[in-house]
């Protein structure tokens, strides 16, 4: 699968943008999705991840409550609503796609993910 991820810009701090991650092929569905995040400098973060169905979502600590991940499988897209940005926040954001599915202890690792796209650049200023 391929998959390209867009939406990122330059935003204010406490704005909102929301990222799209739109994935080839026919199997979108059979695929938990991440997304991943890394700024200069830093490794890289798991932000959050949806399973297969969209009924099990989770969210790295510093994201929970501001951001939410959603998929919308008839559209082979995953998205990633971003609001109350900070500039912490600021970082290349990533899609990946885990052809195992939504097994909890591997999800939010970027090593429990076969497939990534190619990063969308996030820049909040103060």
């Amino acid at each position: 699968v391929q998959l390209q991820a867009c939406g990122g810009g330059l935003v204010q701090a406490g704005g909102s943008l929301r990222l799209s991650c739109a994935a080839s092929g026919r199997t979108f569905s059979s695929y938990a999705m991440g997304w991943f995040r890394q700024a200069p400098g830093k490794e890289r973060e798991f932000v959050a991840a949806i399973s297969r169905t969209g009924g099990s979502t989770i969210y790295g600590a510093s994201v929970r409550g501001r951001f939410t991940i959603s998929r919308d499988n008839a559209k082979n897209t995953a998205y990633l609503q971003m609001n109350s940005l900070k500039p912490e926040d600021t970082a290349v954001y990533y899609c990946a796609a885990a052809t195992t599915g939504y097994i909890a202890a591997v999800i939010s690792k970027s090593t429990g993910y076969d497939y990534w796209g190619q990063g969308t650049l996030v820049t909040v200023s103060s």
